[in-house]
Order: C-alpha cells, then sequence, then structure tokens
C-alpha cells in the first residue's frame, strides 16, 4: 500500500488487530485463572473426604460395603492416600455421585508426581499420564497420612477454547467492519488532500517553461482550521506568486522579443548603406592604398556577416512571435541533394555520403527554411570535425513521420556542451572568437524551424559519433509519403 489511504487504512486495521489480540490474550489468561481458582476452591471444600474413604469400608444405600464413599464427588474426582513415600491408595470417580468404579491404575511417574505434591492445603497441577492434567490439594489425614484431592483441568480448558474460538470469529467480524468503515472515514477526510493533489498535478501538466501561462488552478474549499487546509492555502499562494513571476517572465520575453525584432529590422539599412559603401569604395577607378583597400575589404566581409547575423535574429524574433511559415509541397529529397552538392563545394575535404530513399519524399512546410535547417547541420559538421571526416546525410521512414539524419565520426560533442548545443549563442568555445565558428544561433534556428514544422530535433554525441537527427510529421496537412496508402 503506497497511497496514504492505503497506509492509514493498513495501519488502523493492524492496531485494531493489536487491541484484539490483547483483549483476547487478557480475557483468556483472566478467564483461565478464575476458573482455576473456582476449582482450586472446589477440591479444597471436599476436606479429603473422597481420597479418605478409600481407606476404610462404608455402607452405600444398598447395604454393600464394597465401594468407597462418592457421594457430592464431581465426576472425574481423583483421591489418593499416601503413607510415608508410598501411594496406598488411588481411586477416580468416573461418573457421577451414584458411580461405582472407582478403580484406577498409575504408573511410576504418576506416584513420584503425587508424592511431589507440597502438603499445604493449597491447589497444585500436576500431569498424570493415565488420566489428565489434574488440580491437587493434599492435606493431613489421620495417623500420619497424606490425602490428594484433584480434579480434571480439562474443563476449564475447554472452556477457555471456546472462549478463544468466539473471540476470534467477533475479532474478525470486527475488523473486517471496521477496515471497511475505517476506509471510506479516512477517504472522505482526505478528499481535501486529493484536492490539492489534483491541483498540483494540473500544475505540472501546464507549459511553465516558455510562453503565456493559465496558471488559475487554485485549491477550493479551503478550510485554515485544518493541516490539509493549511497546505492548500499556502499552495495557493505559491501559486499566486508563480503566476505573477510567469507574467513578468512573459512580458519581460515579449518586450525583448519586440527589441530583437524592432533592433534587426532596423538595423537591416544601416547595413546595407555600409556594405553597398564599401563595395562601392572598393569599385572605384581611383588607386587606393594598399591598408585603405584591405579596411574596405574587412568591412565589407564584416558587414556581410552583420548581415547574416541580423537575418537570423529577425528569423528568430519572428518564429518567437508565432508567425506562420509557408505550407508547399516540398521535396526533401531535392532539399537534401542540392544542400549536400553546396556542403561539397565549401567543404572538399571532408567526404560526404548520402543514404536516401529510392523514391523521393514529399512533405508540406516552407521549403526555403528546411534547407536553412540542413545547411546548418550540414555546416556545423563541416566546421567542427576535422578533414577526411565522413559526413552521412539520410533520410528514413518511420510510420507517418520522415526522419531526417546528419551523422559524422568526428570528435563528438562534449557531454556539458550537448545538452545547451540548441540554445542561443550557444559555442563549444567560450572565448567567442572568429575562429570558433558561426554567431552562435544556427542549431538555435534548427529547432525554432523544426518545432515551427511540428516536429523536433535531437542530439547523440560520443567520441568518434555525432547525430543530430530531425523528425517532421509526414502527413502535416494531408501531406503523405510515397508508398503510404490512400
Amino acid at each position: 500500500m503506497r497511497t496514504l489511504r492505503g497506509r492509514l487504512t493498513t495501519g488502523l486495521v493492524l492496531l485494531l488487530a493489536v487491541a484484539c489480540l490483547a483483549v483476547g490474550v487478557a480475557t483468556s489468561l483472566l478467564l483461565q485463572r478464575f476458573l482455576i481458582g473456582r476449582l482450586d476452591q472446589q477440591i479444597i471444600a471436599t476436606g479429603g473426604r473422597f481420597p479418605a474413604s478409600l481407606g476404610h469400608r462404608v455402607q452405600d444405600r444398598d447395604a454393600d460395603d464394597r465401594y468407597p464413599d462418592t457421594r457430592g464427588q464431581a465426576p472425574g474426582t481423583f483421591g489418593a492416600r499416601i503413607l510415608g513415600s508410598q501411594v496406598v491408595q488411588q481411586g477416580l470417580v468416573r461418573n457421577g455421585p451414584d458411580s461405582d468404579d472407582t478403580a484406577v491404575r498409575l504408573s511410576a511417574v504418576d506416584r513420584r508426581s503425587l508424592l511431589a505434591v507440597p502438603v499445604d492445603g493449597e491447589g497444585h497441577q500436576i500431569e498424570l499420564s493415565t488420566l489428565d492434567d489434574y488440580r491437587v490439594v493434599a492435606v493431613r489425614g489421620e495417623g500420619g497420612e497424606v490425602l490428594v484431592t484433584g480434579l480434571p483441568v480439562h474443563p476449564v480448558e475447554e472452556t477457555v477454547e471456546r472462549l478463544v474460538l468466539v473471540e476470534a470469529v467477533v475479532f474478525v467480524i470486527v475488523l473486517l467492519i471496521s477496515g471497511m468503515a475505517g476506509a471510506g472515514l479516512i477517504r472522505l477526510s482526505l478528499r481535501p488532500l486529493r484536492r490539492v493533489a489534483t491541483t498540483a498535478v494540473k500544475v505540472t501538466e501546464l507549459p511553465l517553461s516558455s510562453g503565456a501561462v493559465d496558471l488559475s488552478q487554485r485549491v477550493p474549499d479551503v478550510d485554515r482550521r485544518t493541516e490539509v487546509g493549511q497546505v492548500g492555502t499556502a499552495l495557493n499562494r505559491m501559486l499566486e506568486h508563480v503566476e505573477e513571476a510567469l507574467e513578468h517572465r512573459h512580458a519581460s520575453e515579449e518586450r525583448l522579443r519586440r527589441f530583437a525584432a524592432d533592433a534587426s529590422h532596423e538595423l537591416r539599412t544601416p547595413v546595407a548603406a555600409v556594405r553597398g559603401h564599401a563595395e562601392l569604395a572598393l569599385r572605384s577607378r581611383e588607386p587606393l592604398p594598399e591598408d585603405v583597400r584591405h579596411a574596405l575589404t574587412r568591412i565589407e566581409a564584416e558587414s556581410v556577416r552583420m548581415g547574416d547575423l541580423v537575418d537570423e535574429l529577425l528569423l528568430l524574433a519572428r518564429l518567437d512571435a508565432g508567425r506562420p511559415l509557408l505550407e508547399e509541397e516540398v521535396d526533401l529529397t531535392r532539399v537534401v541533394l542540392d544542400g549536400t552538392s553546396d556542403a561539397r563545394a565549401t567543404g572538399p575535404d571532408h567526404r560526404w555520403v548520402l543514404e536516401l530513399p529510392e523514391r523521393p519524399v514529399l512533405i508540406v512546410g516552407d521549403g526555403r527554411r528546411l534547407h536553412q535547417v540542413l545547411m546548418n547541420l550540414l555546416t556545423n559538421a563541416s566546421s567542427h570535425t576535422p578533414a577526411g571526416t565522413t559526413v552521412t546525410v539520410r533520410i528514413t521512414r518511420h510510420g507517418t513521420w520522415v526522419r531526417l539524419e546528419v551523422e559524422d565520426d568526428g570528435p563528438g560533442i562534449p557531454k556539458p556542451m550537448s545538452d545547451e548545443v540548441f540554445e542561443r549563442f550557444a559555442r563549444a568555445d567560450k572565448s567567442r572568437t572568429r575562429a570558433s565558428g558561426g554567431s552562435g544561433l544556427g542549431l538555435a534556428i534548427v529547432k525554432a524551424v523544426v518545432q515551427a514544422h511540428g516536429g523536433h530535433v535531437a542530439l547523440e554525441s560520443t567520441p568518434g559519433h555525432t547525430l543530430f537527427r530531425v523528425d517532421l510529421p509526414g502527413d502535416r496537412k494531408g501531406s503523405h509519403l510515397p508508398g503510404d496508402p490512400t
């Protein structure tokens, strides 16, 4: 039982079972002690008459003097006369006060047990192997003899056993009824806690990591007088604080997105102007000093790089704002062929391998952005692996999904870095120099574009193996793959 309700119910039943066991043991012991005491009183009340009658002949009601006096003796009464260290006579009332059968045989062990009974007029329990367990009382008789009178313990044991059986049946019924009633009561008592748990589960299902979040869930019917009510009140207050923090975060993100979009848009014109003037100056017919020409060349190159960075930032801002992409039929196979051909031209020192299906793979999406996704992945593989590295591009089908994979046998991506490669401005080289690679937005654009298409991207990397996996829906807006049933 892992639930709180199950543990409480189980604990309640166990406590009741322990209490019932304690009551049963106590009542059984007390009843046994009481009955043994009554048995001792009954033996003491006989005053040793029965064993004394074994020592002489008495006249019974039929004028037959062969039998001892058994009148007033309970069935099973045992008597013995001890003279010195010998049991000289013994008898037993077998069937009742009118019985004339008192003969009984004793073993040597039984005789030693009788001789060991203290002559103190108090009850003692012995075991007679030829009979049963007996409570016996030994008193002094005439002539120095010892008279031992006893009654069987068997009736007491039967009574106690019947009590134990009755208690067991009653306790089982009580435990069953108490368990069911306790489970219902605990279920009712834990209802407020279930409401707290339900609210917490609903909150965990909300996408709190980004975007606007409707955090209106609250624990209803909070009673601050109870412990659960106090927990519910604390949870409601925490949710209010979290909601306020999420609203501030969302507002800040929106301002940042608007700033990035506006800044990127505004920067496009001056960057284009700088680039244009640099190109115009380089085309001048007048001879330019070498250092001036070099400076203009660097200005042109950096303006191109800055223009690409502005375009990337503007694309991410638009994707963050939820602007829809184009929806057109895209031949993903053709995208891979063209992209790999361009990568082979810019990276001839790498080995490029294609694994494509025999028939074209068609999906619905933005062909330009999907081409950008592929080129970013290929550029990443080319830039961060040494010459001679094999880069494999493949397309496979997985049900209604299309999988695009870019795999290389380069040195791999360190584990700490692999967890954040899709973050913006993430770089393996923290020095952020030009030699360390691009702007750090390439893989972030890959993730944003793939998610905008309803897909997802993943990375697997170990030393000597790096795999970028892009899964795209093959039936988005009714698109299909060749060979799919229509």
